[in-house]
């Protein structure tokens, strides 16, 4: 092991010493009791299963088999979950196939980011994460399942159902991908696009086929975003059946790889290979997502994500440790956002396995951890392939020592950078992330004048009118959990781009998030404290001298120690408080921003 991976794990590992203890210890606690249907009152037990066949309930009450419990994030809102529809009853055929049963235990919400940037809807994403952990937790309660299968893929969704799984972390439980859509218009193409509409050169007609192109069918979307980074981060825990990430989903494989996640849960149900969750996901294996997504340059939104989940199994990390990991991971991927492959270029050239095995071969991942499939992390360094003649079947191949596209994923030993896409700023301002691995290098330093705005419409107004054709750092606050539930803010990338691409320098400064497609453009997110708590941002004025180096780490406004300690906090006006307040069913979210806690804290809503 590298010694820098050594010293971070070490160091969450004191620090979540007493938390991580009595995590389990009370999942130690619930797993020890008798199962559901044997401890549970005759009238608890008939409701629960009154819905099930006849012989199934026989199976479960009487012969005591295996009962899989299944939380899915289906709707065809989403593109993703579209192929979840029909996976129920491959679940239950194969369950059947070795004497266990099965039962939907409940439905979470999942919204698609896509659908709402920019519009008010958006205000709901960053809370759809504790909702659907609360959902999670409303389906796992009924208490009478051995295992769980959980269906999800997107920004949120997988998030927000790992950190629900994790409060039963007395189950074994598996991650069900669904794969990624086919490829359309590549992702440079669309961003070209979305720039010449910015300027006003094509109109919404141009604008709407290229992005129909781009989105046009069941799975993810391609780039390198949240939701596939998420499928990054589950290969890398172990939390998935081997490979599983970015198979199409209507390639055949995909149902094999399904069965396959079922006879993988129930496998851990035995007890020579069990497996709770909570015992899977300890500090190595938290180290192991955060060292996966700085080597592919992955989400930033998992600065927040991944500190929740980690919360959830009783271990406590923070940016620091994120930015002392990326200081030591080398970067071998480049996918758009970061470079111009898509996620099926990515997985054609090696994928997630072959990132994995040059990780752990180099010393990067703890390769001791326990995961859901049989041989541990190892098993993540190879391709699912279907078994000739047998379509339910799947078995997994070695990956070549070269990579399929030099381009797209590189040797540990010839990284594209031999540090990683993320660094920490702290400074007068707060302190706050950069996704660095887009940005060009003579980007990494602006010093400009603030202009400030407490809506991202206003930037948006300002660049229409011709406002902001000089170098400037856009300071874009009142947009963090306490304020508006800390939207995306992806809406602000084709316009400033366009002004970078005119050879200003300009920089984006904000309390709020952008997408896991954050490019180009320099941009200081998710700054804590937030402007509505107080934070700095709220004292930054038009024409304030701002620095952000991404080489020192620093953040800074370059006003003087004595003015900028008496200067006044800016309040967002009513007008403000109201638009977001209101409408949308923002109402049912207000105790929400009331309770959140810091984004460096995973903006959490329930501790």
């Amino acid at each position: 092991m590298k010694p820098a991976i050594l010293e971070v794990t070490q160091r969450i590992q004191e620090r979540s010493r007493d938390l991580r203890a009595d995590y389990l210890r009370r999942t130690a606690a619930a797993g020890q009791r008798a199962r559901g249907s044997d401890r549970m009152g005759c009238a608890n037990v008939a409701h629960a299963f009154a819905g099930m066949p006849a012989g199934d309930k026989f199976k479960v009450v009487a012969e005591r088999a295996p009962h899989i419990g299944v939380v899915t994030a289906y709707n065809d809102m989403l593109s993703a979950h579209q192929p979840y529809e029909g996976y129920p009853e491959i679940i239950r055929d194969e369950a059947r196939r070795h004497g266990a049963t099965v039962q939907v235990a409940g439905g979470v919400p999942a919204m698609c980011d896509g659908v709402t940037q920019g519009l008010p809807g958006m205000e709901l994403s960053l809370f759809s994460r504790d909702t659907i952990a609360m959902g999670t937790a409303v389906a796992l309660t009924h208490d009478v399942f051995d295992a769980a299968l959980l269906l999800g893929i997107c920004d949120k969704i997988v998030p927000g159902l790992l950190i629900g799984a994790l409060h039963f972390g007395h189950l074994p439980c598996v991650f069900v991908p669904g794969g990624p859509m086919s490829t359309g218009l590549s992702n440079s193409e669309k961003a070209k696009v979305r720039e010449l509409n910015a300027q006003g050169l094509v109109g919404r007609e141009a604008l709407l086929e290229a992005e129909s192109k781009a989105y046009h069918g069941p799975g993810t979307c391609t780039f390198y975003g949240t939701a596939n980074s998420n499928q990054m981060l589950l290969e890398a825990m172990g939390l998935h059946v081997p490979g599983a990430a970015f198979i199409h989903p209507h390639s055949g494989l995909r149902e094999a790889l399904t069965r396959e996640a079922v006879r993988t849960v129930l496998a851990n149900v035995k007890a020579k290979r069990y497996t709770p969750i909570g015992e899977l996901v300890d500090e190595r294996c938290i180290v192991n997502a955060m060292v996966a997504l700085l080597a592919t340059g992955g989400s930033t939104n998992h600065l927040i994500h991944w500190v929740a989940v980690a919360r959830s199994a009783g271990i406590l990390i923070d940016w620091t440790d994120f930015s002392d990991l990326s200081a030591s991971v080398p970067l071998l991927a480049r996918v758009y956002p970061n470079g111009s492959a898509d996620v099926n270029q990515f997985q054609a050239a090696g994928g997630p396995g072959f990132v994995v095995r040059e990780l752990l071969d180099g010393g990067w991942l703890h390769g001791d951890v326990m995961t859901v499939s049989r041989n541990g992390l190892r098993d993540y360094t190879q391709l699912p392939v279907a078994v000739q003649g047998d379509a339910q079947a799947v078995q997994w191949q070695a990956l070549a020592t070269e990579p399929g596209d030099a381009a797209i994923v590189r040797q540990a030993a010839s990284p594209f950078s031999p540090t990683g896409g993320l660094k920490l700023l702290t400074g007068n301002l707060g302190r706050s992330v950069i996704k660095v691995s887009a940005v060009p290098e003579d980007r990494h330093v602006i010093e400009a004048p603030a202009r400030v705005f407490d809506e991202q419409e206003q930037l948006l107004a300002a660049f229409k009118a011709g406002e902001l054709e000089r170098d400037f750092v856009a300071v874009v606050r009142f947009q963090g959990p306490q304020a508006n539930g800390m939207p995306e803010l992806h809406k602000l990338t084709p316009p400033l781009a366009v002004l970078q691409g005119k050879g200003f320098r300009v920089a984006l400064v904000t309390d709020g998030r952008m997408s896991g497609a954050s490019g180009k453009v320099p941009a200081a997110i998710h700054v804590s404290p937030e402007a509505q708590a107080g934070g700095p941002l709220a004292k930054v004025r038009d024409g304030d001298l701002i620095r952000l180096d991404a080489i020192t780490g620093t953040l800074q406004a370059l006003v003087p120690a004595d003015e900028w300690e008496q200067r006044e906090t800016a309040v967002p006006g009513d007008a403000h408080r109201e638009t977001h307040a209101h409408g949308l069913g923002r109402e049912l979210f207000a105790g929400l921003r009331r309770n959140v806690v810091a984004a460096e804290q995973g903006a959490c809503t329930w501790l």
